[in-house]
Formats: C-alpha cells, structure tokens, sequence
C-alpha cells in the first residue's frame, strides 16, 4: 500500500473547535443567503432551480449538421435568450433538447401558460436560423414541464435523499453501533447543507444532474466515514486500555495516506469536468468538486469527533449508573443497620 504520509501524529479530536467553528460558518453563510435572497422583495429565490424543478418549456431541435452546444447557446444568447439549458440527446447524434425556464407566474392560465410555450419556440427558431442552412435547425417537439410537476420532482428528489440517509443510518449501526451511525449521517447531512449554501450563495443552477452528484457524494463521504471507522473498530479490539480519544486521532492518522490519496484523484477528475465539461455539466461537476472537498473534511473533522463525544457522553452515563447501582445495596445496609 503506497503510504504519502508516514509516522503522522496530529491530534485532530484537539482541533475539533477549530473544526466546527468553520463548519458553523459555512452552513450559517449558505443558511442566511438562502434567507435573504427568499426574503428580498423583488429578489431571487433562494436557489436558482432549473426547468426540471422550476416548470419552462423543453424544445427539441433536429439538426442537418449538429453544432456544438458553445455555437448554439451563443445564438441564443445574441438573440436575448438567456439561461437557457443545452442538452444534446446521446442516442440521437443530430437532436439537442433546449430547455427554457418559466416566464410566466406558476399561477397562470393554461392559455397564458401556451402563449408563454409558443413565445419561446418562435423566439428559438429565428435564433437558430443564424446557425445558417448547413446546420439545418429544425423544431420536432415541444413540451411544457409544468410547476406542479417540477414541485413533484422537487418532493421526490428530497425523499431520494432521506431515504438513502436513512439506509445508511440502518446499515452502520448494524455493522458498528449506532453512534456511529448517528455521526455518519450527521456529517453526510453536514456536506450536502455546505454544497447547497455554495449553489445558493452563487446562484448555480440545481438540476436533476445536481441531485445525482449530491446523492454520489453521500456515498463518497460515507465510504470515506467508515474506512475510519473500521480503522478505529480494529484499534479498539488491539489496544483495550486505551482511550478512545487516542485511537480514533491514531485512526485517523493511519487511514489518512488512504483519504489524501483516493479523495485526490477523484478530486483531479472531477477538475477536469469542472473546467472541461462544458455548460451541461457544470451544475453536476461543481457539486462534486466542492462535495468530494466538504466529504473528506467532514469524514475526519465532523463524523470523528461527533462519534467520540457522543460514546463518551455514553460511557459516563453506563458508569454512573453502576456506582449507583453499586451505592443502593450499601445504602440500604445502612439504612437496616441505623434501624435496628
């Protein structure tokens, strides 16, 4: 195993105020972003939801000659569209789906709404016509995604991810205890309410990819949880009379080659996408970049520390216990003996 790292002795658990003071302030910028910006006549939302969540108009265009998405968003743009979503279809090597996001209110008629669809298609076709006539646009489809069903999807995009925070809550408190559970998915909560204040505070589009990327983050920061985990499950069993404060920071300490190393080349993958991947995937690969740098923080300097105080806070509790119990027969000696 290559080993970056060697005779490594931080004490982490010791840094643990450190830890949460920048773990509060980053989930309180993103929380109060989200707040102002909600609470702001005449502002924005509190995120910038897509046309996946927030309703608009899904237009598909078939091309002689498919441009890339860079020359197609540039003829929007020229002719005003702007933050529209270009999409090419994978199985059809000559269609793209443009997706517009809602102009009207979500309380409009449905003729008002059919007037917004057919605005946005004419407007589209002339923009595409300065693509020129090799590109051939063509208009075959248009569909209007409604508010209630972007809220449907909304709903269902958070029920996903507590449902997967709930399985993983089941799965490690089966095979460690459920402490460790507990700080497991306190920590997975942590990194998505971090990586969502940076898409409210920025104003990054949320879309059916960027619940995808939160969902493969959760599972990220979980492997990465329970590697150390396990590391710190084998020291117990090795070293019995040492403190659990000393064996997780050892713990931590040799598992941290392993994290530095696999976190990293995801890290330098996801780069790529970042800078590389164009308009398409940059909501996806900025919930990642930033998702994969929260995870692995989070792995040691929240999951690590909450586990340890919350056993420790359990252990002193077992203890009193048996010295009360310890007490109430020499108690009640005594009081026998006062009696007779």
């Amino acid at each position: 195993m290559i080993q970056l790292f060697k005779d490594v002795n931080v004490d982490w658990l010791g840094k643990r105020r450190i830890f949460i003071t920048i773990s509060v302030a980053l989930m309180l910028a993103g929380f109060i972003s989200a707040i102002v910006r909600q609470a702001v006549p005449g502002g924005t939302d509190a995120f910038n939801l897509g046309v996946d969540f927030k309703g608009g108009t899904v237009i598909t265009v078939k091309f002689k000659q498919r441009p890339s998405a860079e020359t197609i968003r540039e003829a929007l743009n020229r002719a005003g569209i702007r933050d529209a979503v270009i999409q090419p279809v994978i199985d059809k090597q000559d269609e793209v789906l443009i997706k517009l996001p809602q102009m009207g209110s979500a309380d409009d008629a449905p003729e008002q709404a059919q007037a917004q669809v057919d605005v946005g298609r004419a407007r589209v076709a002339e923009a595409l016509k300065t693509l020129g006539p090799e590109a051939g646009p063509e208009i075959v489809g248009t569909e209007a995604v409604g508010p209630v069903a972007g809220r449907a999807l909304r709903n269902q995009a958070v029920a996903v991810t507590l449902l997967a925070l709930a399985g993983i809550l089941i799965y490690i408190a089966m095979r460690f205890e459920w402490t460790y559970g507990a700080a497991a998915v306190l920590a997975v909560f942590h990194d998505v309410l971090v990586t969502l204040g940076f898409f409210s505070i920025f104003q990054w589009e949320i879309s059916l990819t960027v619940i995808a990327a939160l969902l493969t983050l959760v599972g990220f920061s979980v492997n990465d949880t329970i590697v150390i985990f396990d590391r710190i499950r084998e020291n117990l069993r090795l070293h019995r009379r040492e403190s659990l404060y000393k064996i997780t920071n050892d713990s931590i300490n040799q598992t941290l080659s392993r994290t530095v190393i696999t976190s990293g080349l995801v890290l330098l993958s996801v780069l790529a996408l970042v800078l590389f991947g164009g308009e398409v995937l940059r909501g996806f690969s900025l919930a990642l970049f930033i998702g994969i740098i929260v995870g692995t923080y989070s792995s040691i300097a929240v999951a690590s520390p909450i586990m340890v105080w919350w056993q420790q806070r359990l252990e002193t509790r077992k203890s009193a216990a048996r010295d009360e119990a310890k007490a109430r027969p020499a108690a009640a000696a005594a009081r026998q003996t006062k009696n007779a």
